[in-house]
């Protein structure tokens, strides 16, 4: 077990921007795509609207690898979209966006969704992150996915960063989870009898015509149906790369701890998945300020920094054995720092204490968004940002 690699790959969602007003582009140049991919090659893909671009890097094995990858993507796109006069924004959402303005990206799939979920697909302006890691061949992938279910939550509350909606602010730090989960089949998924149940249950629903393969089901933690992984699917896209990094780093670790102790999480009551779920609502609401609560039924609430604290305790070899000592680091700064929602408010608060309407703040935070997911220089140590913590 100890000589298996654990590849993983990351997968990020971006907004692209226009330059001069920080307002979303609801239509992708073509020359623009085109250059991407001559760069990138299958490494860039459209999404459903094509006010969005998704690059996903290739299969890594180490963290160093990870990062060149990770903020080579975003270097290579960012300074290409410079010539279009567009930029990228990571982020949940995009303050300034319409979604009755957004127009389809024309591929059969797409197409197909918006046929199928109507004003739900078309109302789909969202960009998340997504983390993928192979266990190793002999492991059911599904046993190790249900024993880590109770930690998707914190994974969601450190990359919180879409508090704005429709031009406004929601009260929520995740409200594309909350928009998420007008979808069907997303959520924290049921406790299932290891891949043999869940294959029956893809084989039932595509017997039904209800999805056409197991790429429909959406959860927030879900076995790949193109990879020999388990993908991480609740974080909102992370504006700071550093997070994205963090994020990806820690759930490979994660994932490897489950293999390494097969006792970790297989303690659970019947309300185990309802009281996961509760957390999860906790995590989009406050971010990195919700208190969750015990899963297995004490009715204990803890905050995110105790939580986290457990999880570097039940990680701590697995971190040392991947060299990722600088993710505990990056999720010890997310709590100082605040997630990118935080300082999005704070950015939105900023702008309307100085004067500027509602709008003019919310264009403030898309050209603060437009800034900050531009990568940064990852190596050496974390330092602490030394502005306030805003509240959430």
């Amino acid at each position: 077990m100890n000589e298996h690699t654990y590849t993983y790959g990351v997968e990020e969602e971006f907004f692209l921007s226009q330059g001069d007003t920080g307002s979303i582009a609801t239509r992708m140049p073509q020359a623009f795509l085109h250059e991407v991919r001559r760069r990138l090659g299958e490494r860039a893909s459209n999404e459903l609207l094509q006010s969005q671009i998704e690059l996903v890097t290739p299969v890594c094995g180490t963290v160093a690898e990870l990062e060149r990858a990770v903020v080579g993507n975003r270097r290579v796109v960012g300074e290409i979209a410079k010539r279009f006069d567009i930029a990228l924004v990571s982020a949940g959402t995009h303050p300034l966006a319409e979604w009755r303005e957004q127009n389809l990206t024309q591929k059969p799939r797409y197409r197909q969704l918006v046929s199928d979920f109507q004003i739900v697909g078309r109302r789909n302006l969202l960009c998340g992150l997504h983390v993928h890691v192979a266990p190793p061949p002999d492991q059911d992938r599904v046993d190790v996915m249900n024993r880590i279910l109770a930690y998707a939550p914190i994974f969601l509350a450190l990359s919180c960063s879409s508090p704005f909606w429709n031009r406004q602010g929601t009260g929520l730090m995740s409200y594309r989870q909350a928009a998420y989960d007008e979808w069907p089949r997303t959520g924290i998924p049921e406790f299932f009898n290891g891949e043999a149940d869940y294959n029956a249950f893809v084989h039932m629903l595509v017997q039904a015509g209800v999805i056409e393969n197991a790429s429909f089901l959406w959860w927030a933690v879900r076995v790949s149906a193109n990879y020999p992984t388990i993908e991480l699917r609740i974080a909102d896209a992370c504006t700071d790369v550093r997070d994205t990094l963090c994020i990806a780093d820690l759930f490979r670790c994660l994932v490897r701890a489950a293999v390494r102790n097969p006792s970790l999480g297989r303690a659970r009551m019947s309300t185990t998945r309802l009281l996961i779920e509760e957390n999860r609502w906790q995590a989009k609401r406050h971010g990195i300020a919700a208190q969750f609560i015990d899963e297995f039924g004490s009715g204990e609430r803890m905050p995110l920094a105790e939580r986290l604290e457990q999880l570097f305790a039940l990680i701590a070899d697995d971190v040392a054995h991947f060299g990722c000592e600088s993710a505990v680091a990056q999720a010890r700064h997310i709590l100082v720092r605040g997630t990118s929602a935080d300082l999005q408010i704070a950015e939105f608060k900023r702008a309307r204490d100085t004067g500027a309407t509602r709008p003019e703040a919310c264009r403030e935070v898309a050209r603060w968004l437009a800034a900050h997911s531009a990568p940064a220089h990852t190596s050496g140590p974390v330092h602490p940002d030394l502005s306030p913590r805003p509240s959430a």
